[in-house]
């Protein structure tokens, strides 16, 4: 069984997509191992978008995670990486399909109302900041 993590951004928490959002998950067959509502840290934001440390994008995405609650979600099931990608739609939410979280929801890549984990590696790494070994 594959982990991943699932971020709801402010805009999803603010929104009250949080319920509508898990349900799409269970529906899918994925379980929910690990859930939490959370005030992001601006340090535990910086380590996890660290990669993107030198783009211009990456203190407004640090700001906006750490504007208000979000929602942490641990999830695992058979392909889950990618079942979970494919349910969140196209990054930039004028390119999702209609059907996913972001091409039903969000109109704005600013506030794509979600984060998935790319590939194992990005995976095991982000739910390591969000769910420190023996959380979930």
């Amino acid at each position: 069984m594959e982990k991943t993590l699932v971020l709801i951004k402010p805009g999803g928490v603010q929104r009250n997509l949080i319920g509508e959002i898990t349900a799409r998950i269970e529906r899918r067959g994925l379980k929910v191992v690990g859930l939490k509502l959370i005030h992001a840290d601006r340090e535990t934001v910086e380590a996890h978008y660290d990669e993107h440390r030198e783009r211009p994008f990456f203190g407004g995405v640090v700001s906006y995670l750490t504007s208000g609650p979000i929602v942490a979600l641990a999830i695992e099931g058979e392909n889950a990486i990618k079942a979970i990608r494919a349910m969140m739609g196209a990054t930039n939410p004028i390119d999702a399909n209609p059907g996913t979280v972001r091409g039903d929801f969000a109109l704005s890549i600013e506030d794509n109302l979600t984060h998935s984990s790319s590939d194992p590696e990005a995976a095991e790494r982000e739910l390591g900041l969000w769910f420190p070994t023996g959380t979930f």
